[in-house]
């Protein structure tokens, strides 16, 4: 018998929709096998493809498409050992001249380096980046971090050019596989040796490349010896004394990889005599030693591999040289802890003995000190640590973060010495050190520390303690107090009060007027110490000028908040009531009349009136207005003074002319220029020569002229000479005259004794311009000239010469300079001094047209913009560079262009880059804010979330109108502010719904009763739902579904109507 199961109306409305009409008709008018099954009812999606064939062809459909990522970084470790270290000082590691070496290498090639001292003091370098950058590094980290040494190695001249390769690429893979600088003579110079720098192992590593290029080069006698690897310490003896002796008895060259490079084969180059004698004597070496010698193998720890090595291997050597026994070490990178001594039987017990010393020569120790101890055993810079290790500088103490413990490493007897010396100091600190651990909140440890550290720095002076406040990163509550124990416990009862205090603080925000803030703080911030000394424990933030901020933040104890937010308004107030302002346009060069010598016009006025008088700055775009503020009264009266001290100031200024015909009809042109306030008016007066002196007027040039030479000039021509009027005499017409003679108005006749005419000829002469050629480049003419010729004749005024410069198609470089010879000089030097200024800015625009182009993804691009170009403008403001961002249709849209000088274009780049990885170091996380807070959180004009978003430095996304989830909000940034931000918008979330529920609980008593939904479903009825047959929780022993229940069945709001379809309304 099948099962029936039935589903209200309400619950399932939407499918109803979906199914035909006959199947929506009352159970009782039909049989129970007419019923719909749940899966007719109900169909199920389409399962996936069973096929393995459709299987394999979707998957490789997908793959296809999928290009396998290879990471192009690398990342390698070198090593550099301690007596090869450039900078050896300890206390020094991570600062001074390393640091900056690394910083600088980083800079150049753009790799990243990381440093770390291993327990030898020996110096473990990371560098990570790409192939071409890491190698590049590794060449500089050898050549400035590593002593340098040099060698020479001769080959034949005609070989040197295949060591440089074509255009130098072999030379420069040597180098960089080498980490060696190789210095080959010139093609001029007779000299075949080859000078190579670098490390004792590069030295021999580029040695031996540059001789097996020379022997494939040397085809005369070149023979090549395989022998086993093990047998050529055997073949170099000790210090390589024994393949030395070999080349000098054969006269051959003996190429033997060193023990760096695992090659077994051997290079002899030379004369063929010289060749075959070196290889007979190094098979009959290989041969007696494969005959005679055998081997051991013993256990050593991997820690002491290092003291049988010895320094540059040289103990191996030491080893060798006394005993002829080779002792083989495993590579450091094995975990193999064997070591194998190869030779003659009887010399094997020697070398063993000697193996064991040197191992054993060194031991390992640890002192037991608690972790919170160490910086006091260590000192201050190191100065503890120090007087130990000057005393034994053969044992490395290792302090290990976190744990209670400090490792010795060294020779048995000084290890001994030092671990004494070390525990007695830990037992005199534990005797009269204690600590103490309290926790704070972290919002508030910035406010512990204080400005500048002036709290937490008068804690520890006060109580002679230590204090570590963990950073923000660590997001720990815990603050570490350290010293002596009576200090520590007072330290730690202020630091208590202090975060006691600051949980009951208080922050608020009061609206004054910018243009007020200056006059807040006062000159020299005289005006706000007084306000902070009267409310000391109120922090007032004034906001940056830049801003154009109205709010002035106060925080503290909440009364002390209130007090000190009254008296700041009650000294706005009285600035309101003393801010009335008149501006008075003055001319410029007026201003400082107007203040007067030491600014005693200016006080008078200031004293008199009780106004203040503001000049304009440099910065202000009218530089003629002066500003008087103060009481209407006082700025009323204080404008009245300044206009009668602007109505004294005249100008009087006289030119003189004089007509060609008679000088004693000269005239006077007398300009008064008199300047009132802004409007200028010009009175001009001509009058004759003899009433300059009734002027006052007794400095004239031609009136000076005179009275000099003891002159005089006829009054009237003679009277038998005809009158001329226009080349005519008494109305007759005059025989023509020479034209080359000068005309009679052209002539100044000077009667008077010889030496004074002289003199008077000379003084008049020098007032006759005189024209002199400048050459100057065609392209820099229209900049001499200006814009609209107001750079020519600025020229002209200031030299009091003319300046014509050549039309533009005569394509001349000559420029005229007319006017008085000894102004001539001055005008020239200045033009010429123009032209050097031009090309100079000529240059300058050539280097600022550097161009950079960097990638950066497009979706970081809003980021490095910032709100309204902030961010952008401060760098193009900050290096003086054009930033310019790829325009919408651009193919490239990832392409940043930066135009500017070079270096400031490099530094602009890495101002991006430093954003960009910034950025990319970024986490978003989406937390669940209801919305019905979303506005208040938000607030006027987004002026909350901006708020929390330039607080706690994260982006804030809140949902669309009709987004899926209008809860959801996401918050980006730092993973450290990121949690920062979530937990103060979860609390204002909090605090906000009590008022949401509230306000929801007073609308329920608003509504109007009846017309609800509610009501009018219960007018409808009962519905006898939706009926189907073999549904899975009738099958089972699973419960049919509870229509009544809110968490089976949550409220979605009002039904949408939606196209009907056989499987229901389709699901977004």
């Amino acid at each position: 018998m099948s099962s029936v199961a039935v589903l209200t109306q309400e619950s399932f409305n939407e499918h109803r929709s979906g199914l035909l009409p006959e199947q929506t008709v009352s159970v009782a008018g039909q049989d129970e096998d007419a019923l719909p099954t749940y899966k007719e009812a109900f169909p199920p999606l389409p399962e996936k493809a069973a096929s393995p064939e459709g299987t394999q062809e979707t998957a490789n459909a997908w793959t296809s498409k999928i290009r396998p990522l290879k990471s192009s970084i690398i990342t390698q470790v070198f090593h550099v050992p301690l007596e090869e270290r450039k900078y050896k000082d300890i206390n020094q590691f991570g600062e001074g001249d390393q640091a900056k070496v690394c910083v600088d290498i980083m800079h150049k090639t753009g790799a990243h380096l990381e440093l770390s001292l291993a327990k030898d003091q020996g110096l473990s370098i990371m560098v990570s980046g790409k192939l071409d950058a890491v190698m590049k590094a590794r060449k500089e980290i050898v050549s400035r971090l590593q002593t340098q040494a040099s060698a020479t190695v001769a080959i034949p001249k005609e070989h040197h050019r295949f060591v440089i390769g074509k255009n130098g690429e072999k030379l420069q893979e040597l180098e960089l596989k080498t980490a060696t600088k190789i210095q080959i003579p010139r093609p001029d110079d007779p000299s075949n040796q080859i000078k190579i720098s670098g490390t004792k192992e590069g030295l021999e590593k580029a040695k031996h490349e540059i001789l097996l290029i020379s022997a494939e080069q040397d085809k005369r006698a070149v023979e090549r010896v395989n022998i086993d690897k093990v047998y050529h310490p055997f073949i170099t003896g000790a210090y390589n004394k024994l393949v030395g002796e070999m080349m000098q008895e054969t006269g051959a060259r003996i190429n033997v990889p060193p023990p760096s490079v695992n090659k077994t084969e051997i290079v002899i180059t030379g004369e063929k005599e010289q060749v075959a004698l070196a290889v007979a004597m190094i098979k009959k070496i290989y041969e007696d030693k494969k005959k005679n010698a055998t081997t051991i193998a013993v256990e050593v720890k991997k820690s002491q591999h290092k003291y049988v090595i010895g320094p540059k291997g040289n103990t191996l050597q030491e080893i060798l040289d006394r005993t002829g026994v080779s002792v083989e070490i495993p590579p450091s990178d094995s975990s193999s802890e064997t070591v194998i001594l190869r030779g003659e039987p009887d010399r094997l017990g020697q070398a063993l003995t000697e193996v064991y010393a040197k191992a054993n020569s060194y031991t390992v120790s640890s002192v037991s000190a608690p972790s919170w101890l160490h910086r006091f055993i260590i000192g201050k810079k190191g100065q503890n640590l120090a007087k130990i290790t000057q005393q034994m500088p053969k044992v490395h103490i290792e302090f290990t973060e976190g744990e209670d413990k400090i490792t010795l490493e060294g020779p048995t007897k000084d290890v001994q010495m030092v671990q004494s010396q070390i525990e007695a100091i830990v037992t005199d600190l534990v005797s009269r050190m204690d600590y103490a651990e309290i926790s704070v909140d972290p919002k508030f440890h910035r406010h512990l520390i204080g400005k500048g550290g002036v709290n937490i720095n008068r804690i520890k002076e006060l109580h002679k303690v230590t204090v570590r406040i963990p950073p923000d990163n660590e997001k720990s509550n815990l603050i570490r107090i350290e010293g002596d124990p009576q200090g520590v416990q007072e330290a730690k009862k202020e630091l208590l009060e202090l975060a006691s205090r600051m949980e009951n603080e208080r922050t608020k925000d009061l609206i004054i007027e910018q243009r007020f803030h200056r006059a807040i703080i006062g000159q020299k911030g005289e005006k706000i110490k007084e306000v902070r000394d009267k409310f000391p424990e109120v922090i007032i933030n004034f906001p940056d000028p830049a801003q154009k901020s109205d709010i002035v933040q106060l925080r503290g104890p909440r009364t002390e908040v209130e007090k000190c937010s009254k008296f700041m308004q009650k000294i706005v107030a009285e600035m309101v009531e003393n801010s009335y302002s008149v501006s008075v346009p003055i001319f410029k060069q007026f201003h400082r009349n107007i203040i007067g010598k030491g600014g005693s016009n200016i006080k008078k006025v200031r004293d008199s009136t009780g106004a203040r008088i503001i000049f304009p700055t440099a910065e202000d775009k009218d530089q003629e207005l002066i500003t008087v503020v103060g009481t209407e009264e006082a700025v009323r009266e204080a404008q009245k003074e300044l206009e009668e001290l602007i109505r004294s100031l005249v100008r009087v200024q006289m030119i003189y002319e004089h007509t060609r015909t008679d000088l004693t009809e000269a005239l006077v042109l007398l300009h008064i220029t008199m300047y009132r306030l802004s409007s200028q008016s010009v009175r001009t007066h001509k009058v004759k020569l003899d009433q300059c002196e009734d002027l006052g007027i007794e400095s004239l040039n031609l009136k000076f002229l005179i009275k000099l030479c003891g002159l005089h000039f006829s009054a009237a021509p003679p009277a038998e000479a005809p009158i001329q009027e226009n080349g005519e005499a008494n109305g007759e017409v005059k025989e023509p005259v020479d034209p080359n003679a000068p005309k009679k108005c052209d002539v100044i006749v000077i009667s008077g004794r010889k030496e004074r005419c002289d003199a008077a000829v000379e003084a008049l002469k020098a007032l006759v311009p005189v024209t002199i050629e400048v050459e100057v480049p065609f392209e820099l003419h229209r900049y001499i000239i200006g814009q609209k010729g107001s750079g020519i004749r600025k020229m002209m005024d200031e030299f009091e010469v003319n300046i014509q410069v050549p039309a533009p198609e005569q394509q001349s470089d000559k420029i005229a300079i007319t006017g008085l010879a000894n102004h001539l000089d001055r005008a020239k030097e200045g033009l010429l001094e123009r032209v050097k200024e031009l090309q100079a800015e000529q240059e300058d625009r050539a280097l600022r047209s550097f161009k950079l182009t960097i990638t950066v993804d497009p979706k970081y691009h809003p980021k490095i913009i910032g709100r309204k170009g902030a961010i952008i403008t401060n760098i193009r403001t900050e290096h003086d560079v054009n930033i310019q961002f790829p325009e919408k249709n651009d193919e490239n849209q990832d392409q940043i262009t930066i135009t500017g000088y070079e270096h400031k274009a490099i530094a602009a780049r890495d101002a991006i880059k430093a954003i960009v990885d910034e950025l990319e170091e970024m986490i978003s996380e989406d937390i669940t804010l209801d919305s019905r807070v979303h506005a208040r959180i938000i607030g006027a004009r987004g002026k909350g979330i901006r708020k929390i978003m330039d607080e706690f430095k994260v982006d804030l996304r809140f949902p669309q109108s009709g987004a899926a989830d209008p809860n959801l909000v996401t918050v980006t940034g730092r993973p450290e502010l990121v949690d920062e931000a979530i937990d103060h918008l979860l609390n204002l979330e909090e605090e906000y719904m009590a008022d949401v529920v509230e306000n929801e609980a007073k609308m329920a008593y608003m509504r109007p009763s009846g017309g609800s939904a509610a009501a009018m479903d219960e007018q409808r009825g009962p519905s006898k739902g939706f009926v189907v047959r073999e549904a899975p929780w009738t099958t089972g022993n699973e419960k049919a579904p509870d229509m009544t229940s809110s968490e089976d069945f949550p409220s979605f709001g009002a039904p949408v109507a939606t196209k009907t379809s056989p499987w229901g309304p389709k699901r977004f």
